[in-house]
């Protein structure tokens, strides 16, 4: 039945529509786009501007209650990057929604995100690799970069230069499409 297959997006700002109306976010766009070719999912934005993987992780065990999802977008992470969290605890709090996502048997996505080299290349180049080492480590699927060719390009994001804007959110939504449709099923 339709009312029981749902797809819980958890993230931060970027995926919460951030400076734009809501409809315009890649979310939304993912729901138009889920109902116009036919699968039969619900679909829930948990996404919070602002927030970070600890807040995720406290955050988490609800959602997984209120919504019981069969599949998990998962796209946190900057937040800790931007306030120079300690790797460390970005990947282990990860690690925990991830595990706690697939005890509930829903299957996870997890949404590589980089991050601007303010905090040296090094930070930079360690933060970007925690989303493959997460992916190959728990067998799950990976964004590799959610905003590939939105961040660099100034039509596409907003004068923060962090968030996408309106015109960068179908290019969003097409660099997530591709791993998120075999995770999911059409209503037959």
């Amino acid at each position: 039945m339709a009312a029981d297959r749902n797809i819980l997006v958890f993230g931060d700002s970027l995926s919460a529509a951030y400076g734009i109306r809501p409809e315009q976010g890649w979310v939304a766009l993912l729901g138009q786009r889920l109902q116009a070719q036919g699968y039969g999912y619900q679909l829930t934005n948990a996404s919070v501007s602002g927030e970070t993987t600890e807040g995720g992780l406290e955050r988490l065990p609800r959602a997984l209650e209120l919504h019981h999802p069969q599949v998990v977008v998962l796209e946190l992470g900057a937040n800790d990057a931007l306030r120079g969290l300690p790797l460390a605890v970005t990947r282990g709090n990860l690690g925990r929604m991830v595990e706690m996502t697939q005890a509930t048997g829903a299957r996870v996505l997890l949404v590589g995100i980089r991050i601007p080299p303010n905090y040296g290349p090094r930070y930079t180049e360690e933060f970007a690799a925690i989303y493959p080492a997460m992916a190959q480590q728990y067998h799950v699927p990976l964004v590799p970069f959610l905003l590939q060719d939105v961040a660099l390009n100034p039509q596409r994001m907003q004068d923060d230069g962090m968030h996408p804007n309106a015109a960068g959110e179908p290019q969003v939504l097409e660099n997530v499409w591709p791993y998120l449709k075999p995770l999911l099923k059409k209503n037959l």
